[in-house]
């Protein structure tokens, strides 16, 4: 058994951000770790979300032993609706992030076919040829996991999301006695987030952003509108701390935020006073300096609470000046436009709008190089691989782990797809596997090709131009009249009319001179596109979607 080799395949959250998924194989078991989502880049054009490619696991069904969860954010459970239908195994996750896991798995009908175990800090469990023991570590949601898999051939660490924060919201620090304890026993590979190996120093602790909320709402004159992350519970609890000490009620508007405190709260995770969380009916009783609203919305998404309030789209709030509207969150990479917009719009609704640039309203939840060296200290792997982050981070993580002597040859900086095969004493890459993104385009999903993609970008950015062609019925040689030429997004009605005036009659005699043969669609087709492309782009250097119909009259 020890001469076989452990291999490590991340197939989503290497060089970039999101996505995350680890799968580790032996012999003939393969567990995985995480199963996230990633929000689509602006040139993803009408894709909703976008999920790691399984088909490497799909392949090996029978070797397929579980799937654990380090924690509840979307980029660590978003994907599970969509890849457990087709993989149809054990979740394993700790109360929370199984109550999370239920609410996107209900959204989507799947929840009373899955199997979901509840696991915690401490207690062993076995997955085929692993024995896996999960420990605590500290991030921005409570029941947060890193865990020691303990393999045929050594003990692999995966660290999760993980910051070291020695008074979090929740009361549980990072395991670090725990990690220095199976540094001394020996680790084989450490697998540790990257997320912020580009910042200096310590990621401060979470209560800082407690303070500053417990400020604005002190000082707030009227209302104060705080959204965050759904899945942010240290940081909901801060507001329901915050507003109770400060005298104000609660009110949560937006659906995932109120799935997410109602289960959190059933769960224990989640202590409001009596009487400080209310119904949103109950709103009218309260004068504004009296009230806190909790919504989500923090990422500018357009069908978000915080948005519709923003354009001035929701029924239940409109912003009245005075309002205090806090953005507790950092925008994804590439939502940062739509951030800014909503911030815009509240601004000039007369809202007073604090984000993280101007009162430290947000921390993040990743540990920054003074506690990922403290974890590669305790740790002392033989093999070291960063994970979770885009490649610089990576990078960084890698020359910091150097820079505390592990060798260069035993740190391995990945790429999705990557094969990392290890024994006792070296690691090697040995191949790729296809790892690309599969795209979920509202009820479609899977490998959207890249044709439509290409597709979308060229309508957005060039327009489309519609050509109808009339063929005489009885003498399909012949057409009838000039075509007709539509367009939208291309030309200026006014200054294209020119345009496509020149260009109808040129398509005319382009297919007079078939040379009495019949036209066929095909030919049509060919001649129209080729006819139009190149005079379109000599007159607008513009290369617009062309497409054509043929008509017989």
């Amino acid at each position: 058994m020890s001469r076989q080799k452990l291999r490590i395949i991340p197939l989503g959250g290497l060089g970039e951000i999101g996505k995350n998924m680890m799968a580790i194989e032996f012999a003939n078991d393969i567990i995985i770790i995480d199963a996230g989502l990633m929000f689509p880049e602006e040139d993803m054009l009408g894709v909703d979300l976008v999920i790691p490619d399984i088909s490497y696991l799909l392949e090996r069904r029978e070797k397929l032993r579980g799937i654990i969860i380090t924690h509840g954010h979307e980029d660590h459970i978003g994907a599970l609706p969509y890849i457990l239908p087709q993989l149809n195994l054990p979740v394993y996750g700790t109360k929370l992030t199984q109550g999370l896991i239920s609410i996107k798995l209900k959204e989507h009908r799947w929840e009373k076919k899955a199997t979901l175990r509840t696991i915690q800090p401490g207690v062993k469990f076995s997955l085929g040829n692993f024995k896996i023991e999960p420990f605590s570590v500290c991030h921005s949601i409570p029941d947060s996991l890193g865990f020691s898999i303990d393999t045929p051939i050594g003990t692999v660490i995966h660290s999760g999301d993980f910051k070291i924060d020695y008074t979090p919201v929740d009361g549980k620090p990072t395991e670090l006695a725990k990690l220095a304890q199976l540094g001394t026993q020996g680790v084989l590979l450490l697998l540790a987030d990257s997320t912020y190996a580009e910042l200096p120093g310590y990621t401060p602790s979470e209560t800082v952003v407690g303070e500053a909320l417990g400020r604005i709402i002190a000082e707030a004159p009227g209302r104060v509108i705080i959204t965050t992350f759904s899945s942010l519970i240290s940081r909901i609890q801060q507001v329901i701390d915050a507003a109770a000490k400060h005298n104000r009620q609660v009110f949560v508007i937006g659906r995932s935020m109120r799935d997410t405190v109602h289960m959190a709260s059933e769960l224990g995770y989640l202590k409001a006073p009596p009487d400080v969380l209310r119904r949103f009916e109950e709103i009218h009783r309260f004068p504004y300096d009296k009230v806190v609203l909790l919504t989500t919305g923090s990422q500018g998404e357009p069908t978000s609470a915080l948005v519709r309030i923003a354009n001035r789209d929701n029924s239940q709030v409109r912003i009245i000046p005075g309002d205090t509207v806090i953005m507790s969150a950092t925008p994804v990479p590439g939502n940062e436009a739509l951030v800014n917009r909503t911030i815009d719009n509240l601004f000039r609704q007369g809202a007073h709008v604090i984000y993280e640039k101007l009162a430290q309203v947000h921390v993040h939840g990743h540990g920054s190089q003074e506690e990922l060296k403290l974890l590669l200290n305790l740790v002392k792997p033989k093999f070291f691989a960063p994970i979770h982050g885009e490649y610089r981070h990576l990078s960084l993580h890698a020359r910091l782990a150097k820079s505390l002597g592990i060798p260069e040859t035993n740190i391995f900086v990945l790429e999705n797809g990557n094969i990392l095969e290890l024994d006792r004493e070296k690691g090697k890459i040995v191949g790729r596997l296809p790892a690309g993104n599969v795209y979920v385009d509202g009820l479609v999903m899977g490998d959207l090709a890249s044709v439509i993609l290409r597709d979308r970008k060229l309508l957005s950015r060039d327009g489309i131009v519609v050509v109808i062609v009339a063929i005489d019925k009885k003498d399909k040689a012949r057409i009838v009249g000039r075509p007709d030429i539509v367009s939208r997004g291309f030309v200026d009605m006014k200054e294209g009319e020119t345009i496509l005036e020149q260009g109808r009659d040129l398509v005319k005699a382009a297919l007079d001179r078939s040379g009495g043969r019949p036209l066929e669609w095909s030919f049509i087709n060919a001649k129209v596109k080729d006819t139009l492309s190149k005079f379109f782009y000599e007159q607008t250097r513009r290369r617009p979607m062309i497409l054509t119909t043929a008509v017989e009259v």
